[in-house]
Formats: C-alpha cells, sequence, structure tokens
C-alpha cells in the first residue's frame, strides 16, 4: 500500500483521473480489435479524437468569451468521459457525428453558461447526454459499464482515483443505496440475481469512482457528501420513474448535483495579490483581496486556478489550506517552493502586487469540534503549520480560550512559520507549543507526546503535514490506544 500511495502522491488527482480515462479507451480498442468487445478499434478512436477535438474547440472559445483561465485537464477529462460512456460511432455515420458534437458542445457550453457567480451548477458529461436524450432522442450507453472483459481494469482504476481523493465514504453510501434502490424495484425477483444484474451489467463502479466524485459538483464536508451520495444512489436505478420521466444514471447525478448546489458555498472569487513574503526557508505567505468576502471555517481549503504559459503535467490547478482567520478581510497561503518547481509554482512566485488568481471548490472537514470544552492536540509538520495558524488565529481575534497543546516539527529553528502568533496565543489564550527541531536530535514520537499531554487519551487529535507524515502519527496514536474517531488528518483532493 505504501508503494501505491507513494505513486499516488506523486501524481495530481485531475492527471490521475485522465490517465485512467485514456487507459481505459486504449485497452477497449484493443479488445474490440480482437473481438472481446462489440466495437471495432477505429469507431472507439474516432469518437474519442473527434470528441476530444470539438470540446477542445468549444472550450476554447468560451474561455476567451468569458476571459477566464483555461483548464485543460478537465477538457480531455470530460470529453473522455463521454467517449466512454456514448456507444461508439464510425466516421461514416452522419446521425452519429451529429450526436457526439452536440455531446461536447453541450458539456463544455454548461460549464460556463450554466453557472451562478462563476461556479457550475452540472456534471458536465452528464449535462450533455441528459440535454441530448431530451432534445434529439439519443443518449448515453454507458457501455463501459456492465462491459465483463473491462470490469477488472475498471474496478482497480476506480479505486485508485478513491484512494487519491480519499471519497470511500462517498462513494459506499451510493453503493449501499444504489443496491438498495435496486432490489426495492425488483422484489419480483431474487435480490441476489438483482444485485448481481447491479453489480455486473451496469456502469455502477465507473460512475461512483469517476462521475459522483467530480470535485467541483460534490459537497464540500462528510456529512453533505454522504446525503448526496444517498441521494444519487437511491435514484440510480433506471426502474425509478416519476409520471413519464425515468431515472438514469445521468438525471440521478444531475438531481444530485442540485442538491450539492445547495449545500455548498456559492460562486468562485477573483483574487488579487496584496503582498508576498519569506517567513522561513522555502516558505512564502501570500495575502490576497477577494473581489467578495469568502465565509469559511478555519483549517478548510480552496482550489487556486493560475493562468500560465507551458503548463506542465502537473496542471494548472492546485488546492492549498487557506493560513487566514475567518477574522480577517484577506485571504492568505502559506505555500513552499520546492526545486525544481512546477510550472504552477513558479508561476505563482513570479506573481506581483495587483495580479490576480482565481479560487473556487472551498471544501474540507479539518475544522474544530463545536464543543469548546473539548481538549485539542496539534501535531505539524512543515507546511503542514498552515491550517493551525488559521485556527489559532480566529481563537485569538476572538478570545475564545481552548485546551490546545501545539506540537510543531521542523529541521531547524529557521523554518518555524508563524512563531509571533503562537507566541502571542500562548498569553491571549494558554496555547502551548512545543517546537520539535529534529536537526538537534530531538524527534516527535509516542514518548513526547505522552510526556507533554499525559492525558492524551482525552484529547482529539489533528495532524497536518505530508502524507508520509500523517500516517505514521496517525499508526502512532492508534498504538497509544486513541480511538479512530479522536484522530483528524488534514487531506485535500490531489495532495501531490
Amino acid at each position: 500500500m505504501n508503494i501505491i500511495d507513494r505513486f499516488l502522491n506523486n501524481i495530481t488527482m485531475y492527471r490521475l483521473v485522465m490517465y485512467y480515462l485514456i487507459i481505459l479507451l486504449a485497452i477497449a480498442a484493443v479488445f474490440g480489435a480482437i473481438g472481446w468487445l462489440p466495437y471495432s478499434p477505429i469507431a472507439i478512436i474516432f469518437s474519442t479524437l473527434f470528441l476530444v477535438l470539438t470540446a477542445w474547440v468549444v472550450n476554447g472559445i468560451c474561455a476567451t468569451a468569458m476571459r477566464v483561465p483555461q483548464n485543460s485537464e478537465s477538457v480531455y477529462i470530460t470529453a473522455l468521459i463521454l467517449a466512454l460512456i456514448i456507444t461508439p460511432g464510425m466516421p461514416g455515420n452522419a446521425a452519429t457525428v451529429i450526436f457526439l458534437v452536440w455531446a461536447a458542445v453541450l458539456a463544455m457550453a454548461s460549464k460556463y453558461v450554466l453557472t451562478i457567480d462563476k461556479k457550475h451548477i452540472f456534471n458536465p458529461a452528464a449535462f450533455a447526454v441528459a440535454a441530448t436524450a431530451l432534445v434529439f432522442g439519443q443518449t448515453a450507453s454507458w457501455w463501459i459499464g456492465g462491459n465483463i472483459p473491462m470490469m477488472a481494469f475498471v474496478i482497480v482504476g476506480g479505486l485508485l482515483v478513491l484512494r487519491k481523493v480519499q471519497r470511500f465514504d462517498l462513494a459506499a453510501t451510493f453503493f449501499v443505496f444504489a443496491l438498495a434502490s435496486d432490489v426495492v424495484t425488483h422484489l419480483a425477483f431474487s435480490p441476489v440475481a438483482t444485485l448481481e444484474q447491479a453489480l455486473v451489467h451496469t456502469p455502477i463502479f465507473f460512475f461512483a469512482s469517476i462521475m459522483l466524485t467530480e470535485p467541483l459538483t460534490t459537497p464540500p464536508t462528510r456529512k453533505w457528501r454522504m446525503t448526496y451520495g444517498a441521494i444519487v444512489g437511491a435514484l440510480f436505478s433506471p426502474f425509478i420513474a416519476i409520471g413519464p420521466i425515468t431515472s438514469s444514471p445521468e438525471l440521478a447525478l444531475l438531481v444530485g448535483n442540485v442538491f450539492s448546489y445547495i449545500v455548498s458555498p456559492k460562486g468562485k472569487r477573483v483574487l488579487t495579490l496584496k503582498e508576498k513574503e519569506s517567513i522561513s526557508g522555502d516558505i512564502h505567505h501570500f495575502t490576497f483581496m477577494p473581489d467578495k468576502k469568502l465565509s469559511f471555517r478555519p483549517g478548510q481549503y480552496l482550489e487556486l486556478t493560475l493562468g500560465h504559459e507551458k503548463v506542465d503535467g502537473r496542471g494548472n490547478r492546485r488546492y492549498f489550506t487557506i493560513a487566514s482567520s475567518p477574522t480577517e478581510d484577506t485571504l492568505q497561503f502559506g505555500i513552499k517552493f520546492h526545486e525544481p518547481s512546477s510550472s504552477f509554482k513558479r508561476a505563482l512566485h513570479a506573481l506581483k502586487p495587483g495580479d490576480t488568481i482565481v479560487a473556487g471548490q472551498l471544501a474540507g472537514d479539518f475544522t474544530l469540534p463545536r464543543d469548546t470544552t473539548q481538549k485539542l492536540a496539534f501535531i505539524a509538520g512543515g507546511i503542514g503549520i498552515t491550517p493551525f495558524r488559521s485556527m489559532v488565529k480566529d481563537l485569538v481575534d476572538r478570545g475564545e480560550k481552548r485546551d490546545v497543546v501545539l506540537f510543531y516539527s521542523n529541521r531547524t529553528a529557521a523554518e518555524i512559520a508563524y512563531r509571533p502568533l503562537f507566541d502571542e496565543a500562548a498569553s491571549r489564550i494558554g496555547l502551548k507549543t512545543d517546537y520539535i527541531i529534529t536537526g538537534e536530535g530531538r524527534r516527535m514520537d509516542a514518548a513526547t507526546i505522552a510526556r507533554d499531554i499525559p492525558d492524551y487519551h482525552e484529547r482529539m487529535f489533528y495532524i497536518s503535514g505530508t502524507h508520509a507524515m500523517t500516517n505514521a502519527f496517525h499508526k502512532t496514536l492508534r498504538g497509544m490506544g486513541v480511538p479512530l474517531t479522536h484522530i483528524r488528518t488534514d487531506f485535500f483532493p490531489g495532495f501531490a
């Protein structure tokens, strides 16, 4: 599992999904050539390339007209999804070509037109095939799902995606409600046969790992995500009908998208750089002024999109935990720069006051408990300190005292970030901080935790740092007898 995690941590979520879809189409073309699938490789390749090219052109036109940065990865991902759910067709078939054109146009246009405050509402691929069914009577066959030769590849790749985005809770809830719905709507049949049909002959695995987990149309917190999964799952069965409308995977997802929009933060924000400063070693603190006030809870994260030239394989989007407090008018981020940096990091580092960047998809459950009497322990390594900067600043500004102990590990004392705030918090709200300097021979381990907080079994632990660090301390705390319900780790999609 460590090998898999190392691989996943070195690739962005968007790249992983894109490569997974390409591999599925390549395997399908090979299986088509040897007769294992009823689609010719020419039809699969033609449909794929035609959808990608059309989507790329339409997206470019829309992005230019709307004056917003292009997200090239999302264009390819949407086009590849369409290629996997619309039956492949030959170039000489006019009806197929028209269907493909409209599917690509509607998918791309929906991201720019069907928006509220710059935030699109519907999954583009789902909207496209639902609209073509309504207007032209042609819809998706979802041929990639329920396809026995492809099943193993769909499941394995889907599990990698779910592990990358850490949305097993969402997928599990969806599966429970989708299968239960199928059994209820087939009471005259054997439950075993019904479940076998649902698992083997429907697109349920592909749908759960790729369509359901799209970040921009998924609720921001675990409670709402699971409710979202339940709603979509309950409507997933094709035997559910409301009047003349019969449910389908795409319609179930669109209904879920509406719910997700209702419970999610609204809109995107344009952030204007106010100042940038080096605060410790290779960590820089960025202060942006948003065009509109953003309501968030300390510990949540945002996706930043930065249009720039010569975008590398990491893309032009990244997730960053918000370092500022809701009490501040600005949005701040502490960002670590490695060498060699990605094109995104280089472009970010080159920003000057007055330059802008787009922020969206506020989410995250790494937030303080409502119970102010709950004892807390924060464990941070390096740049993992940013959510705790937000939490502590919020507590200081509001004058709220909580029993909090912060363990902050760095290689050298010079790498400690935000120390003035934590020192101020010691006198203002009673924050206790242990700076662990590993270069001086200290180690952050079970013995250190037990010595500094003998009542550790009463505390809620928050861990933020690299993936390896959070996993290591999760195991350490479990070994100390800390229950799972008292351990929270900072996570956001596309951690790499």
